[in-house]
């Protein structure tokens, strides 16, 4: 398509209320009540010129470029601050309009560098429109006198420049820094002449508190703040509507290019995820699928000692095809097996899935989503009958309390942030349940009502006290539990037990008992209450457990069903969701059903014409046990470090190296295929053609910017494998893989891509029931009927602390990385974050004689790596933390066997450790170093 230019209303719209009738240069308009005369204009097709205005923000009425006339009414007010009223009747053209703004132009323009020519916005400025539209054909006051043009330019941030030259000071970056990113980390300095941007008391934006999330530069009327993409390629002719392929948000965005080439990424306004803003990621953080570490041509090798050799892609596939044929013969059909990405779309998942069901014979078949959120398919299914989120992100909106537990959304999920952090300002209350004092507990303009600094591996315990103290002083929403529940007096007479009382569980969770009643009664007695939760909740032993208890806090309070409520898992990677969706676990075909299920079973065999088994396959840590044993033979790797990744590092690795065959398929060569035999390249997201699902079950399309620099598609050749194998497998195109998914698959029924081209996103499930989609689940009643309450008990972790390992490591993200860094490292972003460091606190430091910046070695039963410390008293004494974006130094290394009990998910959040300087002699005594990274987000 040409560019895409979305229309600019000038100011948000009201919602609600009575409609109000006007008249504006003759031409009647119905709008809101408290909807502004500029927003009342445009939607007659009237358009009044405007640079401090802009629908993304409140009105502000600075720029006084955009005044009216009222019939009867007296001056000249703006049309941004002014709202209408019942039978007004407005002019917005007259020639007293006309001479006042041009007057205000020519003010601009006479401190304003007339370099348009050459000026990087040429073509795409708001004072340059505006000039244009007014009329001006001269500045009477010259441009001699005092001005800004040796006003310095910030180069500092990695992605945009700020020149204060061109800064006419409407303030649309300072507003838009507070209101959609909720950072306030712009103000306007000076007053009259004097007035100027500033980005805090360092002055340079890189040393700033600006997160980057570009909402500034996309607000900026001029080429103040502007794409260095931009200045360097020129301004872009053309856009493709796709979704980011970083966190689970899936916010939508406008790929904008010059021919062929990107030029930048701008959030879409129409999309459901994120209407118009975005994170430092996903609006700059696309160089790395044009890195020279890109692999674009096939590889093989008959050992993994060997040299890799560049190959045809018919060598290759006839190589990996031949392997997997001849493994099967000599060690059985359930020698082999594949592992999907969470990274890649839901037609790549899917044919991943079919090939090994289908051509493989097997259901060995599992997905990155087990080692992070496979505890809330277990946990959502068992309370509720499905394994997703209960609500959409702007349901969020309408919650009086949020409960946030083991989350960080600001640096994890920032675009949910910022939503987040604009209902705070308003009034809506926090409880924060985490062993970390995250940004959300304390930052500017907002103050969590409770933060829960528990123990880590202790969720189970506060959260049963919780519902203790709801159960107990006659909190219980009895209507809805009668109505809508089963099981509840079995569970209320085990959760009402004393020792699940918050005294009780105090010494266990370190949480003080009058706090948790009174957090707890908080979230009991708001009228919207809704849950939300990360990896802190399901990376544990206990993490099924925990879902369940979040699960029965809801459904005790009747906080499900409706907007403002809800459990709400914030998924990590992009497709998290979508890969879980597709059939990805050796149990469960597409749609969460079993492989036990004869009628689901007879579907897919019907379509597919081979006869499935009805046995669950392998998960992953039973593939890396049999590949140990010697009965699991070759694996297909599609998008997925796991010799990052996964825990327990040496026994990946030796996993990895008793394979006969290992078929990686990624985009740059990585930890696992230093032992692949295969390596196949795969395609970003700015190549593929096809969906994401993101948290809130929203489907979104994925379209393709450029052409695949591989000359394939992902799941072209996944097809291609199945078929050398002699299994018949071929689709023209990823919409055909689509409409085989909504052939069988009921929740996506009524999904294809010429439906998600037409109305941009929908929810699952999407079918005839819903034809709309299903922003808000369980409204009228749950999935599996009635919500079931499932008992809870709290079981300590077997990782504790002990004598040697005396304190307890958890882990985390930070903003400008993901995952394990592979595509954020080789990006501008390693200028926020070039290392991890490992957080420890004042008192744990000085007894060992650690310094901030030090040198630390981090040691556990099971491995040991060194890093810098750093000083830190957001997490409680005995209790350090790290990131694990970095391979240099990695946390993996020193995570343990354990995982949760119900789905193997890895206990990556409590590890008993040690910390010491790195040329103390404790560190000798400690296992071997290796040092590999923790699991992605």
């Amino acid at each position: 398509m040409s560019l895409l230019k979305e229309p600019d209303l000038g100011t948000p719209a009201r919602t609600g209320g009575a409609s109000v009738d006007v008249e504006i240069d003759g031409h009647p308009v119905r709008v809101p009540e408290g909807t502004s005369v500029m927003r009342a204009a445009a939607l007659a097709g009237i358009e009044i010129p405007k640079l401090c205005a802009t629908d993304s923000l409140e009105p502000f009425g600075s720029c006084r470029l955009c005044l009216v006339e009222v019939v009867g009414g007296r001056g000249t007010p703006a049309s941004c601050t002014t709202p209408v009223a019942p039978g007004m009747r407005v002019r917005t053209q007259t020639p007293e309009l006309d001479k006042l703004r041009k007057g205000v132009m020519e003010l601009y323009i006479s401190d304003h560098p007339l370099d348009c020519l050459t000026c990087s916005a040429n073509g795409d400025c708001e004072l340059q429109d505006m000039a244009g539209v007014v009329g001006l054909r001269e500045v009477r006051y010259g441009f001699d006198g005092e001005n800004h043009f040796d006003a310095p330019k910030d180069t500092s941030n990695p992605y945009f420049d700020f020149d204060a030259s061109k800064c006419i000071a409407c303030s649309r970056c300072v507003r838009a820094c507070g209101e959609v990113q909720g950072t306030f980390a712009l103000t306007i300095e000076g007053r009259g002449f004097a007035s100027k941007v500033a980005a805090g008391a360092s002055e340079r934006f890189l040393d700033s508190e600006c997160v980057s999330c570009g909402a500034c530069v996309q607000a900026c009327p001029t080429a103040t703040l502007q794409e260095r993409s931009v200045v360097e390629l020129g301004m872009p002719t053309r856009t493709v509507l796709t979704t980011c392929a970083y966190c689970g948000v899936g916010c939508s965005f406008k790929a904008e290019l010059r021919g062929d080439e990107l030029v930048r990424m701008v959030p879409y306004k129409d999309g459901g995820a994120n209407e118009g803003h975005s994170c430092v990621k996903g609006r700059f953080a696309f160089g790395y699928a044009s890195h020279p570490d890109r692999v674009l041509a096939p590889r093989l090798r008959e050992s993994i000692t060997d040299e890799w050799r560049e190959v045809s892609w018919e060598e290759a596939i006839s190589f990996t095809a031949r392997r997997l044929r001849e493994i099967q013969a000599e060690h059985g059909q359930g020698a082999i097996g594949a592992i999907t990405s969470s990274r890649c779309t839901n037609e790549e998942v899917y044919v991943v899935q079919k090939m090994v069901r289908a051509a493989f014979g097997n259901n060995n078949v599992d997905t990155c989503a087990r080692v992070c959120h496979s505890p809330t398919g277990y946990g959502l299914s068992q309370a509720f009958g499905t394994s997703a989120g209960t609500q959409d992100f702007a349901s969020v909106a309408e919650a009086d309390v949020v409960l946030l537990i083991g989350a960080n959304p600001t640096a994890a999920h920032p675009v949910f942030a910022s939503r987040l952090k604009q209902q705070l300002r308003q009034g809506t209350q926090l409880i924060v349940v985490d062993p970390r004092r995250i940004e959300l507990v304390r930052s500017p303009h907002i103050q969590a009502r409770h933060h829960l600094q528990l123990a880590p591996g202790t969720n189970v315990a506060v959260v049963n006290a919780m519902a203790y103290v709801v159960v107990t002083e006659g909190l219980v929403n009895d209507e809805f539990v009668a109505q809508r529940c089963e099981g509840f007096d079995e569970w209320a007479e085990f959760i009402a037990r004393p020792e699940n009382s918050p005294e009780a569980v105090q010494e266990i969770t370190g949480v003080p008992a009058a706090e948790l009643r009174e957090a707890a009664r908080l979230y009991a007695t708001a009228g919207n209450a809704a849950i939300y939760y990360g990896l802190g909740v399901t990376e544990h032993s206990q993490g099924s457990t925990m879902v369940m208890g979040m699960a029965n806090l809801a459904m005790v309070t009747g906080n499900i069903g409706r907007p403002g409520v809800g459990v709400n898992p914030l998924r990590g990677q992009n497709n998290v969701q979508g890969s879980c969706d597709m059939g990805s676990f050796p149990h469960e075909l597409p749609g969460y059903r079993h492989v036990a299920n004869d009628d689901v079973r007879s579907v897919y065999e019907h379509l597919w014409g081979v006869p499935l088994l009805n046995e669950p396959g392998l998960r992953i840590p039973n593939m890396f046990d049999s590949a140990l044993d010697g009965s699991f033979r070759a694996l297909f790797v599609q998008g997925e470090d796991i010799a990052q990744s996964d825990p327990n590092t040496t026994h990946v690795h030796a996993a990895l190296r008793a394979l006969d065959l290992l078929v990686v398929q990624d985009l740059f060569v990585n930890e696992t295929a230093k032992f692949a035999h295969v390596l196949l390249p795969g395609t970003s997201f700015l190549e593929k053609d096809g969906t994401f699902t993101n948290a809130e079950r929203r489907i979104n399309r994925v379209r393709p910017v450029r052409p695949a620099r591989t000359g394939k598609q992902e799941w072209q050749i996944i097809c291609e494998i199945a078929q050398a194998m002699g299994y018949p497998m071929h689709y023209e195109s990823a919409a055909q893989i689509m409409d085989e998914i909504a052939l069988t698959t009921p929740t996506f029924a009524g999904v294809s891509f010429e439906m998600l081209d037409r109305v941009g996103s929908v929810q699952w499930p999407c079918n005839a029931a819903a034809p709309d989609g299903t922003p808000v689940m369980h409204v009228n009643g749950f999935v599996r009927g009635k919500g079931r309450f499932v008992r809870t008990d709290y079981v300590p972790t077997q990782e504790r602390s002990t004598r040697r390992f005396p304190l307890i490591l958890t882990t985390g993200r930070i903003l400008s990385q993901y995952n394990v860094g592979a595509q954020t490292r080789r990006t501008g972003n390693i200028a926020w974050h070039p290392r991890d460091v490992l957080e420890i606190h004042p008192h744990d430091a000085e007894l060992r004689g650690i310094h901030d910046g030090d040198t630390v070695t981090l040691a556990s039963r099971v491995g040991q790596t060194t890093m810098q410390a750093q000083l830190s008293d957001r997490m409680p004494v005995g209790v350090c933390y790290t990131t694990f974006h970095h391979p240099e130094s990695g946390a993996n290394v020193v995570t343990t066997e354990h995982s949760d009990w119900a789905t193997n998910c890895p206990e990556y959040k409590v590890t008993a450790v040690q910390v010491t300087p790195a040329n103390a002699t404790a560190a000798a005594e400690a296992a071997p170093a290796v040092a590999v990274p923790i699991a992605g987000e």
